[in-house]
């Protein structure tokens, strides 16, 4: 798997974070401290990367949470097959299907032969950006 770990009370909003498993950026946190003995909570907002989906986590500002590691890629898309790309990867040439960008204005300016930024992230790959 490609995570690592850290400290809910050092991420931020724009960070990443995995909640039930799925990679999520954050767009919402607050921190609250409780009563004399209790320990500093987090409450975290975040939208899943790959299905849009609003999360939701409340939990210590020292508990360890998982992070996904993103490996941002270039690509050039090579065919348009519908619901999906095939793009190549523009260092190592590999070939692979991707599912188009829920962005409109994103699948707009994607055309054959247009070169795109990509994240791999925990082995699901997204198109992020068109370069140029």
């Amino acid at each position: 798997m490609s995570k690592t770990y850290a400290e809910l009370g050092d991420l931020k909003v724009g960070s990443f974070i995995i909640i039930n498993g799925e990679p999520c950026r954050i767009v919402e946190m607050s921190k609250a401290k409780t009563g004399k003995h209790g320990s500093a909570k987090a409450h975290v907002v975040a939208i899943g990367l790959f299905t849009g989906t609003k999360r939701t986590m409340v939990a210590p500002v020292s508990q360890r949470v998982e992070v996904p590691i993103i490996d941002k890629r270039i690509g050039q898309v090579i065919a348009d097959m519908g619901d999906r790309y095939q793009i190549m990867d523009l260092e190592t040439f590999d070939t692979f299907e991707v599912e188009k960008p829920e962005e409109e204005d994103l699948v707009s300016r994607i055309k054959v032969g247009s070169e795109v930024e990509y994240w791999v992230v925990m082995d699901r790959r997204k198109i992020v950006r068109v370069r140029g």
